[in-house]
Parts: structure tokens; sequence; C-alpha cells
């Protein structure tokens, strides 16, 4: 047991298992990456609290590996291509999919309801996978079915977030066709519904789509702040009354934004305000 602490000291490991040079390297590193136009040692020192000789050996070894690079004509330091490398593997085998079914399974057991993933195919949005609620009435998405954006809380989320050409183009593409009465068939009443979503940070379906249904959904967001998917939590009417849509809007924006920082996607946009 002595031979083993030694052997940890030695190493640099604290009682929670982390290896201090490690955890300082990427700290310089996370910093560096940070920057847009690079940082002088002295700056990188200052930021993560380094004396400036251990940051600089530490800055070295991350050099001699290509995750940081020395730009000595400005005395700064910047981030290397084996940085961007690395972080390209994360952004092939990424998988929203995969990410997002726990926090649906949260979701589901907080709230109770049906929880969707939907992706945006042509001016669509289809469900990938779903958690069921384990109420015996419920709602139910069929996986692979498409739904109009436009009725959907799912694709006003999805909406809510492109530019105003693929906005446009979508528009242009599937018209805004009424469902119910509660269907949005005007291209400004769209905008002003949208703005609204990008205000509270999560879209609502009010019987849209189908009379008797409400769903509450949220983007996921890439590192361009680009929408790559929403999830809905969806239920009848009798279930989801105007308290429940605010309460469950509010728990459907936490886990997409969990799902967004799992994915690696943008999380310092926030709403502004709470109201429905």
């Amino acid at each position: 047991m002595v031979r083993k602490a030694a052997s940890r000291a030695s190493a640099g490991e604290d009682k929670s298992g982390q290896v201090q040079s490690l955890t300082r390297a990427l700290a310089l590193l996370e910093a560096v990456a940070e920057s847009h136009d690079g940082l002088t040692l002295s700056d990188l020192a200052e930021l993560t609290g380094l004396p400036p000789s251990t940051a600089h050996r530490l800055l070295t070894t991350l050099e001699a590996t290509r995750f940081v690079r020395f730009e000595p004509s400005q005395g700064l330091w910047q981030v290397g291509i084996q940085a961007f490398v690395v972080g390209n593997a994360f952004v092939r085998t990424r998988d929203v999919t995969a990410i997002a079914r726990p926090h649906m399974r949260r979701l589901r057991d907080e709230c109770g309801e049906t929880v969707n993933l939907y992706l945006e195919d042509a001016g669509e949005v289809v469900c990938m996978t779903q958690v069921e609620s384990r109420q015996l009435m419920r709602a139910i998405a069929r996986p692979g079915g498409r739904v109009r954006m436009h009725v959907s809380g799912a694709g006003k989320a999805i909406l809510a977030h492109l530019d105003e050409n693929r906005l446009r183009a979508i528009l242009l593409q599937h018209g805004l066709k009424r469902y119910t009465a509660q269907s949005i068939d005007s291209p400004a009443k769209l905008r002003a519904e949208l703005a609204r979503i990008r205000e509270r940070g999560y879209a609502i379906d009010d019987e849209e789509n189908a009379v008797g249904l409400r769903c509450v959904a949220a983007p996921i967001l890439d590192e361009h702040g680009l929408p790559v998917a929403a999830i809905s939590l969806s239920g009848p009417t009798a279930r989801l009354g105007d308290d429940d849509v605010r309460r469950f809007g509010r728990s459907v924006r936490a886990a997409a934004r969990d799902i967004t920082l799992h994915y690696g996607g943008r999380t310092d946009w926030r709403p502004s305000a709470e109201t429905t």
C-alpha cells in the first residue's frame, strides 16, 4: 500500500485519481482553444493559475505532440493541428440519437409523457426514436413518420433556429397547410411564433397537427448554433394543461441543452423570457 501511494505521488496523481500534469496540460489547451488569436505564456499562466515555468514545460510537451504551436514572431501560443484531428474525429463519430436516449428516458420518467427525437429532412421532421409514456392513454409517433414542420413542436423548434434563406426555402417547398383550426397558416404568424420560441427556449404544438394532442419541444444545436435535431414531449390535452405545458417546457428545454452539451454544440444561448 505504501509503495502504491508513493508511485501515485511520484506520478502527480491526486486523491480523485486525476493525474495533475495531465489536467494542467488540458487546462492550458482549453485556454488556447478559447482564444481567437493566441495567448502569451504570461497570459496562459495567469488564466490557469500555473507558475510560468510549469506552464512553459507543459506547453512545450503539447507542442511536441502538435496539440499547440508557438508563433515566435508574435510570442503567441495557438491551437495545433493535432487538436483539430482529435476534434474532427469526435464530429465524425457523434451520434445524436445515441447521445439523446438516456436524456429522453430521464425526461419521460420526470414528466410521465412520451418523448420523441426528430430530425429535419427535406423540409419535414422525421421521428427517429421514441421513449413511450407508461400511461394507458399516451401519444405515439411512429418512428420513421414524417410531419410538416409548421404544425409540429419539434419542427417549429428547428425552424426557429434556421437562417432566413433556409426558412424561406421550406415555406416555398411545403407551404402552410392547415391541419386543424389551430394550425398556423400565414408566414407572418409563423415568424411571430418563431420569435416567441427563441425567447422562451421551447416550442408548443397546441393541437396544431392533431386535435386532442399537445406537445412541447426544444432544439439540439451544433457547434455553430444550428439545429441538428429536436426533442419533444407529447401527450393528450387532458393531461397537458397550460401550467403543465410551461412546466414541461422548462424540463424539455433543460434536457435539450444537456444533449447539446454532450453533442458538442453551443450552450451559450439563453432564452430571454419564461413566458409562453
